[in-house]
């Protein structure tokens, strides 16, 4: 699944900006539409941190 700053992601978020643009929505209202539209469809949601790593500092983890 494609998750935000991944290049599909940012493909997918510029084609639902430009069809809302072309159908009358201003530039602002669009990007802001085809931000929310993405982050509401759980196929483009982030999948959270993969290693442990990236779940933080040891002593900080909830326990799990």
């Amino acid at each position: 699944m494609p998750e935000p700053g991944s290049k599909k992601y940012d493909t997918r978020r510029a084609r639902l900006r430009k069809d809302a643009e072309r159908s009358g929505t201003p530039d602002a209202k669009a990007n802001e539409q085809a931000g929310e539209a993405l982050q509401e469809d759980e196929g483009w949601s982030s999948s959270g941190p993969r290693t442990e790593r990236g779940k933080g500092p040891k002593g900080e983890r909830g326990n799990r």
